[in-house]
């Protein structure tokens, strides 16, 4: 048994999230967490939400709120749609925490002592109109890179390049939409990352299981253009953790907080605290997952986001870590994913553009969700939400192989033998090789999830699904019957054990049908199978089931024509 500490990006509080985030980060890392805790494996998921910087105070002042308010009744909204979506997180916290303030308070200080933050002069846009200056995502404009006309001021969403507010062209408050600006001097402090270049190119280029997209993106980074730039680390505003050395006050950043992007990646350390403390544990507990000195040396630490999170999560927080001076546990390996597009344009949150978590939960139950962008997921390039291919795979790999093969054998199983599985004699020849074919797919599918292949995972557990119908299609118990109830018999019990086999393997993609499935066959809940023909042996004669409901309901084309006009592309307000 291993020790896996796992997190995936954490979201902004402004508001629900689409299914381009859900699969970008928390799907394939709950996927993840849920195998290793099938294969026996101390697993500690942490996620949270992103509650301060700019997103948070303007979603609140959309909704009249105060800022702290509403970031408390988005983290519920956020935390029940995760629950709908059966996101197994051990612990889902929030970068507002206590924790979160000290302990990013406490990075601050040791980057200081160690001489890697500096006070910088620089000049920010300030809004005559509103009467405040204008970080980051108080500004909009036009990406000077791609000519996006509605670029952030600290990063485009169209090409992701990272800005200034001073680099926007036909800058306006995202305020009051004011173009009445103007750049005035402030102060800021900076992390000074370029002294690190050196530590961080050697970490990065020992991570040689890293995905391709990963290293590629850190290493743009690292050398394109003067390499490395230094990163400021605080902002003129309101909502936020206060700018402090350790519990000290910072002389001359009265007023100022710290820059999301440097407390949100350490509200995964404070997270495991936040966990620690919820369930009663001391700070032992949690530091033996996140200080190498304390426990933490034998933990094995994966992160999960979209790509567009690749550069902060590979350098500015590694940067943080390292600066410090202390023993704090490195990401082993970094998950990352391309873009999901929506039926010809892009997801937005910002846009109000795609299917929302919530929508979507509405209108399906969850495991429909995960199956198809699961086995769909944007890993090697961007790939497409269309409701055409949506309605394809769930009919074609839900209804019609999985839940065929269950509604098959059981109530075939029910007209001839009753709700008992039967006893027949002993396997055959056939049985035999399909028992051998389904070991080394098993083993297959165990390498795949093992290496975060998550499409390859899916393909093969599809296939796995397949051999049980392939089976009772070239044994054909309803016929063999007729002549030889007792080999009918046998074909049955297989079929039954299949089912059980099935419903296993497929819980970390598809855990509300396992559940399903296990209850009907009077199972409680099984480790995973590493003899399958032993395991194919579970279910003896005589033990009861009941034959359950529809798995799955097919879509129809109805349905999908209904749901394509009602989501056109633009989030009803």
């Amino acid at each position: 048994m291993a020790r896996h500490l796992i997190t995936s990006a954490i979201p902004y509080i402004n508001g629900i999230k689409h299914l381009g985030n859900l699969i970008g980060s928390q799907l394939p890392a709950d996927l993840f967490a849920r195998y290793l805790r099938a294969r026996g494996h101390e697993v500690l998921f942490l996620c949270a939400t992103d509650e301060h910087g700019t997103p948070a105070e303007l979603a609140a002042a959309k909704a009249a709120k105060p800022v702290a308010e509403y970031c408390a009744e988005m983290h519920a909204v956020q935390a029940r749609i995760a629950e709908g979506f059966r996101l197994s997180f051990d612990h889902f916290g929030r970068s507002s925490s206590p924790q979160n303030h000290a302990l990013t308070q406490h990075f601050a200080g040791r980057l200081a002592d160690a001489g890697l933050i500096g006070e910088v002069s620089e000049k920010q846009v300030y809004s005559i109109t509103d009467g405040r200056f204008l970080p980051d995502r108080y500004i909009e404009g036009t990406c000077p890179n791609c000519g996006y006309d509605k670029a952030r001021g600290d990063q485009c969403e169209n090409c992701t390049k990272q800005l200034d507010p001073t680099d926007l062209i036909d800058a306006r408050s995202a305020v009051s939409g004011s173009t009445d600006l103007e750049v005035r001097e402030t102060k800021h402090l900076y992390l000074r990352q370029s002294e690190l270049k050196d530590e961080l190119d050697a970490w990065i280029d020992s991570k040689t299981e890293w995905p391709i997209l990963t290293t590629s993106i850190a290493k743009k980074w690292l050398h394109d253009g003067d390499g490395l730039r230094d990163r400021g680390i605080t902002r003129d505003l309101d909502w936020g953790i206060p700018v402090q050395r350790g519990t000290q006050p910072w002389p001359g950043m009265e007023g100022k907080v710290f820059y999301v992007w440097f407390d949100a990646p350490i509200e995964y350390i404070a997270c495991a605290s936040e966990w620690a403390a919820a369930n009663g544990l001391t700070d032992a507990e949690w530091q033996r997952w996140w200080r190498t000195d304390k426990g933490a040396e034998d933990v094995r630490y994966t992160q999960f986001m979209g790509k567009d999170n690749v550069p902060f999560h590979t350098l500015s927080f590694p940067a943080t870590l390292i600066g410090s001076g202390e023993n704090w546990k490195m990401v082993d390996h970094l998950k990352s994913f391309n873009y999901l597009n929506y039926d010809g344009g892009q997801f937005s949150t910002s846009q109000g553009r795609g299917v929302f978590m919530d929508q979507a939960l509405e209108l399906l139950p969850a495991d429909y969700w995960r199956w198809w962008l699961l086995s769909h997921a944007p890993e090697s390039s961007d790939s497409e939400f269309t409701w055409e291919i949506f309605q394809s795979s769930v009919n074609k790999d839900l209804a019609d192989v999985l839940g065929n093969f269950v509604s098959r054998i059981t109530k075939f199983c029910r007209s001839k033998f009753g709700e008992e599985v039967p006893q027949g004699g002993a396997y055959g020849e056939i049985e035999t090789n399909l028992i051998d074919d389904l070991s080394e797919r098993v083993d297959r599918y165990a390498r795949h999830m093992e290496k975060m292949e998550v499409r390859k995972s899916a393909q093969e557990l599809r296939a796995i699904w397949a051999c049980g119908n392939e089976y009772l299609q070239t044994v054909a118990p309803w016929t063999t019957f007729k002549t030889n109830p007792e080999r009918a018999a046998m074909q049955t019990r297989l079929g039954l054990n299949l089912a059980h086999l099935y419903a296993v393997l497929s819980e970390p993609y598809l855990p509300d049908t396992t559940d399903r499935v296990l209850a009907s066959l009077n199972v409680e809940k099984t480790s995973w199978p590493e003899d399958i023909a032993e395991f194919l042996q579970r279910l003896s004669s005589g033990h009861s089931f009941q034959t359950p409901e529809v798995l799955f309901a097919k879509i129809t084309d109805e349905q999908r024509e209904d749901w394509q006009r009602k989501f056109s592309g633009t989030r009803n307000p």
